[in-house]
């Protein structure tokens, strides 16, 4: 019933088997060795402050019953643990701690754990290396500086002078780009821990990060960027006010996000949550995000790296997630130029998000950019605008994006530029106060999405809908109480579907091969 999801030296993190989305069926207690420690309310939970290699037991009594749920850990030994402060840091937020926090990394041993205790720690970009845990306790923030010119521009690949290799050093948005370096860094590393309560805020609404930026020398700075890692865990932590996105795995494998939260305002640009690009094993459990844009962005990269790589997006799992505000709950693409495949979206809850399942590509991707092996289930939405969104015209964040090649809905020859959609599959899902849309899927007419289920899924609209626009495209339209709208899909099933407020025919499907519909209602 108790299910072991991360245990480190000093925090372990838990999940109760179950089927509702985000939040537990009923509240419930924590004990830790007879001692209560907490109450809760969530389907993923932590404990932290505990002592390295040492056994627990974890006890969970939920409201109502006489029973407990009973599991136990033994937490991971550790070579040291070490107080930032002893290397000078001063943690008052004005003193700059650049110099003291790195100092404290390079000379932490293997195994090592280094703590920072309540305070603000002022910092410029912070670089980490293999085989370390870093600990954030309750009140302890890591706060970027504003100072922009300070911050180094990392080249996006350097090139051995004796032998001619490259290695990939930064990209952004799918692309090699030079870009500023973020404020924790970590590159060819692997088996590093960040923990606690604590904070690491970006900074990104002071100095000029979300100000005039197209104009900057190098593409912005994540919060988090992790370059060929291997084994990263982000546990208990909180994100916010990144300067551009807040966490970029990049090319890693066996990445794991546990009970996290993530914010930025509403309107800061392109604050997306998490963007994992070209990665292989991602976990993201437990998380909660509200920011302003995606909140989960899957990616592969745009075709020049596709072409160069060939790493696809591979197993990843999304789970028990709580997504508020933001342009899209969980989004794929656009940049997926290798293919996205192997994910599970699963037991979450998305709220007031302008889409909720939002998959988005265009011409110019290319023939990789297929996706497969895709699960939506067991999802439930309030208030969000549009709930399931497949955008193949997607006109942002390209040179041509206004282009006749991007915007012509006459079907153009298929090339190695073309890209693909295969079968998706949305199950099990309650939207209550949709505005826009219930789903709104466009393919392109050279490459129909090739087969797009809806089964068990029920959507109510808002009694004040507003119109809005479903997707990113050009020559848009508002659209208002719109029902199921499909074009250029080759199957279509719609099965146990119940639309309630649609206003016109709650069903439009065009240019559609097979159209299969069971026990479907729509009023």
């Amino acid at each position: 019933m108790i299910d072991t999801l991360y245990c480190g030296s000093s925090s372990t993190c838990f999940q109760l088997e179950g089927d509702t989305p985000y939040y537990a069926k009923n509240s419930y207690t924590v004990s830790v060795d007879g001692e209560e420690r907490f109450r809760g309310d969530a389907n993923v939970f932590s404990l932290f402050g505990l002592t390295p290699g040492t056994q627990y037991t974890v006890a969970v009594r939920f409201d109502g019953c006489e029973t407990e749920a009973l599991t136990s850990i033994t937490t991971r030994a550790e070579s040291c643990c070490v107080n930032v402060k002893d290397f000078g840091a001063a943690g008052d937020g004005v003193h700059e701690d650049t110099a003291a926090i790195q100092a404290a990394i390079s000379f932490l041993p293997e195994d090592g754990r280094l703590w920072f205790p309540a305070g603000t720690y002022l910092t410029l970009p912070l670089c980490l290396k293999s085989r370390i845990t870093l600990e954030l306790d309750e009140g302890a923030t890591i706060l970027g500086s504003p100072d922009r010119a300070r911050y180094p521009i990392l080249p996006s690949v350097t090139t051995d002078p004796v032998t001619g290799r490259e290695t990939l050093q930064a990209g952004f948005e799918g692309q090699e780009q030079d870009c500023y370096q973020s404020l924790i860094h970590a590159a060819y590393a692997g088996d590093i821990s960040i923990v606690g309560q604590g904070t690491i805020d970006g900074n990104g609404q002071s100095g000029d990060w979300w100000r005039d930026f197209k104009s900057f020398p190098a593409a912005r700075p994540r919060v988090i960027f992790l370059n060929h890692t291997e084994g990263v865990t982000l546990h208990g932590i909180t994100v916010k006010n990144g300067p551009s996105w807040h966490i970029h795995p990049f090319y890693s494998h066996n990445f794991l996000m546990l009970d996290c939260f993530v914010t930025a305002p509403k309107d800061s640009p392109n604050t997306d949550g998490i963007d994992p690009e070209g990665c292989d094993g991602v976990g993201i459990i437990g998380c909660k995000f509200s920011v302003g844009d995606d909140c989960i962005a899957i990616k592969s990269g745009k075709l020049d790296m596709a072409l160069k790589y060939k790493t696809p997006a591979d197993h990843h799992t999304i789970r028990n997630c709580l997504m508020e505000f933001g342009h899209g709950a969980v989004t794929l693409g656009s940049e997926l130029s290798a293919g996205i495949r192997n994910l599970s979206v699963t037991r979450c809850h998305f709220h007031a998000t302008d889409r909720g399942l939002r998959i988005k590509t265009r011409r110019g991707r290319g023939k990789d950019s297929v996706i497969d092996n895709v699960l939506f289930d067991n999802i439930r939405m309030e208030n969000v605008l549009t709930p399931i969104v497949i955008n193949m015209w997607y006109n942002c964040c390209d040179p041509d994006r206004f282009s006749e090649y991007v915007w012509r809905r006459d079907p153009l020859p298929v090339d190695d530029r073309t890209p693909h959609l295969g079968s998706f599959a949305f199950r099990n899902m309650e939207c209550a106060g949709a505005e826009v849309a219930a789903c709104y899927i466009d393919g392109l007419p050279e490459s129909p999405i090739g087969r797009v289920e809806l089964e068990n899924i029920t959507v109510s609209f808002a009694d004040g809908a507003r119109p809005g626009m479903p997707s990113m495209k050009n020559q848009n339209q508002e659209q208002c109480r719109l029902g199921l709208y499909l074009d250029n899909v080759e199957k279509v099933l719609v099965k146990g579907v119940k639309l309630t407020g649609v206003e016109g025919e709650p069903l439009i499907a065009i240019h559609c091969g097979d159209v299969v519909t069971q026990d479907f209602e729509g009023s």
